[in-house]
């Protein structure tokens, strides 16, 4: 499936009385949900086989969430079963928008396993705490670069060929015309940990929820799949790390000429 014009993306799937019908019933139980999400691993957390359940069960949250908004995200059929088969990847994501991450769960199958790196700050919130603990999202602890480096990739280290690590490595959601520039940690823990980099690209994010809009647009995404990156053992760093975001960049600003 190709990537959907920029002026089609936001074409609306769901009439607009229907789109307002659907934020309001959003509005009311969207915070019971994430109550239950929230709370769930407090009670149910150390039981055997919590975290595949919990897992499949966030995944599912995002699906309605997206349908609840009047979104809908497509993947071609080669790139799912692309992911369905992959092993021993880091994979890298574009960041253009709040949608991103939610994008992300709703598409990839439910035979990769994959989780995010979240920075320590959210893990001393109680609340989100047990949550992402229960996710197996990784914490990160940003003051130092070096702790941090190392602590992603022994957590990388530790986890199953079947699962990945997602990182933006962008660091933040880029509001320029391209991808921002690219920051070498996926590149480095890819070295240390001798895993490919899966690179992974949303487009037209940026289109239905624009920066400083609360609600998005409804209208339809598409998720690229990208062949993976080796990193060169004792190559440059820097030139590594370009070569990854050149990859991406060409694919992204391919899907933005499609009219």
């Amino acid at each position: 499936m190709s990537v959907l014009p920029r002026d089609t993306a936001r074409r609306p799937i769901d009439p607009r009385p229907v789109q307002l019908a659907k934020r309001a019933l959003l509005l009311l139980t969207g915070p019971i949900v994430f109550l239950f999400l929230a709370c769930v691993p407090q009670i149910c957390g150390k039981r055997r086989g919590f975290r595949g359940w919990y897992w499949r069960t966030v995944k599912r949250a995002c699906d309605w969430l997206l349908w609840m908004l009047s979104i809908k995200v497509t993947m071609s059929d080669a790139d799912r079963a692309t992911l369905a088969a992959d092993e021993n990847s880091i994979i890298v994501i574009n960041h253009r928008s709040h949608l991103d991450g939610f994008t992300l769960m709703v598409t990839v199958p439910d035979e990769k396993w994959f989780t995010f790196a979240a920075k320590k700050e959210l893990f001393d919130a109680r609340l989100l705490s047990t949550g992402f603990k229960g996710a197996g999202l990784v914490e990160i602890d940003r003051a130092s670069g070096k702790v941090a480096l190392q602590t992603l990739s022994h957590a990388v280290k530790d986890m199953s060929p079947r699962r990945s690590v997602v990182l933006f490595p962008e660091g933040t959601r880029t509001q320029s015309d391209t991808l921002g520039p690219f920051k070498a940690g996926a590149v480095l823990v890819a070295r240390e940990t001798g895993r490919v980099i899966r690179p992974i690209l949303i487009h037209h994010s940026e289109y239905l929820l624009p920066h400083g809009k609360v609600f998005p647009y409804s209208g339809t995404l598409h998720v690229e799949v990208l062949e993976p990156y080796q990193p060169t053992p004792g190559s440059d760093i820097q030139e590594e790390t370009g070569r990854l975001r050149r990859q991406l960049v060409n694919a992204f600003e391919a899907g933005r000429t499609v009219r």
